[in-house]
């Protein structure tokens, strides 16, 4: 099953100095919707940036179809 994942990350802005932040979201294969928070946070927490989930919902995504 599909989850869509909102995550909060901060950016910094070079020029400003200013933290931004920034709404992305991402399309986690997982087995249920704490699988999917597990996977977005395993991911996230090797890179040097602070983060948080904000939701992760079920999508209606059946399949994904590549060429």
């Amino acid at each position: 099953m599909y989850y869509v994942t909102k995550v909060q990350v901060h950016h910094e802005d070079p020029s400003s100095g200013k933290v931004k932040k920034m709404t992305e979201q991402y399309l986690v294969d997982a087995i249920s919707v704490t699988d999917a928070e597990a996977i977005v946070n395993a991911e996230f927490g090797t890179q040097n940036m602070d983060f948080e989930v904000k939701s992760v919902t079920a999508s209606k995504i059946l399949s994904v179809l590549s060429a």
